[in-house]
């Protein structure tokens, strides 16, 4: 009995780690969005990927916390960085979906000219909202800088 409640432990608990159906369309449409409003110049669709409590984490920077931080994030890749476009990779959609998800993968940033000007790695806890799935938590660091190796 003990190994059967185990076998059915070990089921159960297998299929909530796996992606929740609906929810990586969900991330993957975001995704889209997300760079449309660089090749746009649409800061208010940027702003809409986010949580109203989020907190962006770029590397080598003071977090940015709030309903004001992905706007001031877009400011800054915008404006300073270049960034006009990119893509998300997602390796990994972990969590039960009920209230939230973390996605792991990769990036990377274009330019413009359609110039590679940054990639990495990511972590984002997504929130399911009234309004849909949005980045809850986003961290990301780049595989440009070299100080570690």
């Amino acid at each position: 009995m003990r190994t059967l409640c185990c076998v059915l432990f070990f089921w159960c608990c297998r299929g909530q780690a796996q992606e929740p159906s609906g929810v990586a369309r969900s991330i993957a449409e975001s995704h889209r969005l997300y760079f449309q409003a660089f090749v746009c110049r649409d800061s208010a669709l940027f702003v809409d990927r986010y949580a109203s409590d989020c907190w962006i984490m770029p590397p080598n920077a003071s977090a940015l916390c709030g309903e004001g931080a992905p706007l001031e994030y877009f400011r800054e890749a915008y404006y300073v960085r270049g960034v006009r476009g990119g893509r998300f990779i997602t390796t990994d959609i972990y969590g039960d979906g009920d209230l939230f998800v973390t996605e792991a993968g990769f990036f990377q940033l274009f330019d413009a000219g359609g110039a590679m000007i940054d990639n990495g790695k990511f972590l984002v806890l997504w929130k399911k909202t009234p309004a849909g799935w949005k980045m809850f938590r986003d961290s990301f660091s780049s595989d440009r800088d070299q100080s570690f190796r």
